[in-house]
């Protein structure tokens, strides 16, 4: 090989490796100081107290959205939640917009024990898409730190919690959706949930 075909490969191998490089990007959707890069919907109260990021019912005990202002299609999302109280009805929706309190989009069930965290839910449309198998409700750990990740590539979205692979599931609907990242508080009061490292990988 001449030095020519040597110096084409290099500017190849260094072109195709920052490409990959920034297909792989991380971004960091909380800088545990405030909600820069955040939109509150509704009226429940969403905080910043000791470099956490905290959802809490307020008086109107209705349901309430933080949703990112940038849109994500592809994407791998870790973060970790701790349940302070026992009502612990939340999620994480992708691919979703709001309007006032109503959602469209698809949410990733963070909920109180054996009521299916990690499962996939679409609200105002067709309900529960799939549920955790059975066994797998014990992944769940109130009151302590939870890890969730969600894998969204197109239509196939994955779940794990804790380790534990919870559902996966290939859906056309879902793979033409687009929109934020939204954490959730749900209706009924009494709900108080922490959130950290929330670390978003663009794929």
């Amino acid at each position: 090989m001449n030095l020519k075909s040597i110096v084409v490969l290099l500017i190849f191998s260094l072109f195709f490796s920052n490409q990959f490089v920034t297909a792989q990007k991380k971004v960091k959707l909380f800088n545990g100081k405030d909600l820069s890069g955040w939109t509150i919907y509704g009226t429940e109260k969403w905080y910043v107290e000791d470099g956490f990021l905290i959802s809490e019912s307020g008086p109107d005990k209705e349901y309430g959205y933080l949703a990112t202002d940038e849109h994500y299609k592809n994407f791998e999302l870790t973060l970790e939640f701790k349940q302070e109280t026992d009502n612990g009805n939340s999620g994480v929706f992708i691919r979703s917009t709001i309007e006032g309190v109503k959602v469209s989009g698809w949410q990733v069930e963070v909920a109180p024990p054996n009521l299916h965290t990690g499962g996939i839910y679409e609200s105002y449309g067709r309900g529960w898409l799939i549920k955790p198998a059975p066994e797998k409700e014990a992944v769940l750990k109130p009151g302590k730190w939870n890890k969730l990740k969600i894998r969204a590539i197109d239509g196939k979205i994955t779940s794990w919690l804790n380790g534990v692979q919870m559902v996966t599931i290939d859906d056309e609907k879902i793979g033409a959706g687009t929109g934020s990242i939204a954490l959730q508080i749900h209706s009924g009061g009494g709900i108080l949930i922490k959130w950290r490292k929330l670390i978003l990988k663009e794929l």
